[in-house]
């Protein structure tokens, strides 16, 4: 969402610093009249090389940085936002008066413009555009929310008359999918108004407990599950600060978005849908907005020291938006409160490609790493027709071009907005007044109508995506990360420890020292567990042989012959049990070596995986080996922690 920061920076300030002044928001610029001009469809959307709205196979899939259909052949999501059912309501005065809405533009709880034009032309002037796919988000108020709409917000759709929100984003939803076009689910607010300031919407669970916000999801998602072209549940919008507190990536409480979009996600494919992508947007904000004071938008920087593993491979998309007025460390604010950080249109086009890279693009540009996911830049967006601003329109371009050499997957923010005589938020790609004239990027007047058909027609990576290894973080930080099936499904194993199991597929290849995290991988192997086999937690040494100690002086938790590590437990930093899992004969050999990380990284010449543990030692098998143990010591002055492996060759 666009998001001018004034309110937040206001609410931050008066509460921290005491002071008084409304920050200056900028305000978009009106569109200047103009002759209204014969709109034509894209020629870039009909001659480029577009995976067309249907001709594609859900369900949706991810292979590396890759997101594909059921056939393996990559899709890209060439994406646009059709908002307003996640609220328009500027928060102050009447939600019936226009006025008081963001930009003056009353979506009435429901997709913007269902009362100016009908939802078929609608969603043909999306197929113009040449995008394949809709990012629709909704709040979780939208969903309980039992009034029906009023007549004059859907004039232009009389059949809607008398539904609920959701049952008018029901039909919105069934009319997308049934033109083609993929559907991610977005959940953008608590409550249905206009985000993103200090409003209650600036984490998942401000105007609402985690459970409720979980629940709503599981609604959600089990509520279009038989329709298959509804392809994703993108969980939250803009995650960010509020008056007193940070959210957080990883501390284990009740602000930390990793944990929290970790268990929704898990929720959501083994209570749910198991088809959906599940897609995390990083932290949006964090800090104090002031010069002087922490602050900065941390993105997806997050991710490179802690990635989500989800139980089902394949399934997880990362998100993050970019606007020229925001900047790395700038909020968005102009006026008072506004910091003297460089916003992203004050960099050079160098300095721009290297902080987006830094803050987003290297998910998809480093490959064989734990956190190696599709990127979808799910907001981009700028004022269109009045936009004269030199360093806003070269940030575009700029951005555009950095989309089309990284073969990103986007969604322009937004695509349907109002005009009234040609004028209005510019900000959409398709507008219609009162008496449902459209005026579209492409009637000639539009400045960004060059950018959008170099991004839409740029040619990328098309056709199958062979299947990769998979390299998955195991982070038992502060409770179980049990991301096997097989193993959710059985009693604890060890009840009271902190568990932790590889995806099923996937084997435990690295541990580190201290700090508990694991590795896991189907490198070179594949799936190793038989499926008529079972497991085995081990305690003790009782499959240590006579004359085969490999690591002498040391407790030693060793599978049997034939078995593999597949997990472990702690109590605290200390080592409480190791999880084997039994393989098909032949496939794992017996020949072994022991791998130390007790005073420092043992991983090889050139390890996979990534740095699965930052600051912490770590020890890890060969792409060509599987973990048969874990060996650690409870002399005086040791914690317990894992100081060996015991790595032996594949069969």
């Amino acid at each position: 969402m666009v998001t001018v920061r004034g309110s937040f920076v206001r609410a931050t300030l008066t509460a921290v610093l005491l002071m008084a002044p409304t920050p200056a928001v900028a305000q978009e610029p009106a569109v200047p009249q103009g002759p209204r001009v014969v709109r034509e469809p894209a020629a870039a959307a009909e001659s480029a090389s577009v995976t067309a709205a249907s001709d594609w196979t859900p369900p949706l899939s991810t292979r590396g940085r890759w997101i594909v259909d059921a056939d393996g052949e990559r899709f890209k999501l060439r994406s646009g936002n059709w908002h307003g059912a996640s609220g328009t309501w500027n928060g102050s005065g009447s939600a019936d008066e226009d006025a008081n809405h963001h930009a003056g533009e009353n979506s009435g709880r429901m997709p913007l413009g269902l009362d100016r034009a009908p939802m078929a032309e609608i969603i043909a002037g999306f197929l113009e555009l040449g995008i394949n796919s809709i990012r629709l988000p909704f709040s979780n108020e939208m969903i309980h929310d039992s009034r029906p709409v009023t007549d004059g917000s859907v004039a232009a759709n009389l059949s809607l008359r008398g539904k609920t929100p959701l049952e008018v984003y029901d039909v919105v939803v069934r009319e997308l999918t049934a033109a083609g076009l993929a559907v991610i689910l977005n959940n953008h607010t608590n409550t249905t108004r206009w985000c993103c300031g200090v409003d209650g919407n600036e984490r998942w669970n401000a105007s609402q407990s985690t459970g409720t916000w979980e629940n709503d999801w599981l609604f959600m998602a089990r509520r279009y599950k038989d329709n298959q072209r509804v392809v994703g549940a993108d969980l939250y919008n803009e995650v960010r600060r509020n008056v007193w507190d940070d959210p957080n990536w990883g501390l284990g409480d009740n602000h930390d978005w990793f944990a929290a979009s970790q268990s929704v996600g898990d929720r959501i494919l083994t209570e749910a849908n198991p088809d959906l992508l599940i897609i995390v947007e990083g932290i949006n904000w964090t800090g104090i907005p002031v010069d002087g004071f922490a602050h900065e938008r941390p993105t997806l920087e997050p991710v490179r020291r802690l990635s989500h593993t989800l139980v089902d491979s394949g399934k997880l998309v990362y998100s993050a938006h970019f606007y020229d007025y925001t900047g790395p460390n700038h909020s968005g604010a102009t006026g008072t409160g506004e910091t003297s950080d460089p916003r992203y249109r004050d960099l050079s086009p160098a300095e721009l490609i290297d902080v987006l890279n830094r803050q987003a693009f290297f998910v998809t540009a480093e490959q064989d790493q734990h956190f190696t996911a599709p990127v979808w830049i799910s907001e981009f967006g700028i004022g269109g027709r009045d936009e004269t601003g030199v360093k806003q329109r070269a940030w575009f371009e700029n951005f555009v071009d950095h989309l089309i050499r990284t073969d990103a997957d986007f969604a322009y923010w937004p695509l349907v907005g109002w005009h009234d005589d040609r004028k209005g938020n510019g900000w959409a790609l398709l507008h219609w007044d009162s008496a449902g004239n459209r005026m579209g990027l492409y009637d000639g007047d539009d400045w960004r109508a060059a950018a959008w058909t170099r991004l839409i027609g740029a040619q990328g990576r098309t056709g199958r995506v062979a299947p990769v290894t998979e390299w998955s973080m195991l982070a038992p930080d502060h409770g179980d990360v049990v991301q096997s099936r097989r193993m959710r499904a059985l009693p604890d194993w060890d009840s009271g420890a902190r568990k932790a199991v590889c995806p099923d597929g996937q084997r435990l290849l690295g541990l580190s020292h201290t700090g508990n995290r694991g590795l896991c991988s189907d490198v070179s192997a594949g799936p190793l567990w038989d499926p008529a086999g079972g497991h085995e937690v081990v305690v003790d040494e009782r499959h240590v042989r006579p004359g085969q100690d490999w690591a002498s002086g040391y407790t030693k938790l060793q599978c049997a012959d034939g078995h593999f590590l597949t997990g472990y437990s702690v109590r605290g930093a200390a080592v409480s049990a190791a999880l084997c899992a039994a393989a098909p004969s032949g496939r794992l050999g017996t020949i072994g070596r022991t791998v130390w990380f007790d005073r420092g990284d043992n991983r090889g010449s050139a390890p996979k995986g990534g740095d699965f543990a930052q600051g912490h030692y770590k020890g890890q098998c060969a792409d060509d080996e599987y973990a048969a143990g874990i060996a650690y010591t409870g002399r005086v002055g040791s914690a317990r922690t894992p100081d060996a492996l015991y790595c032996r060759k594949l069969g």
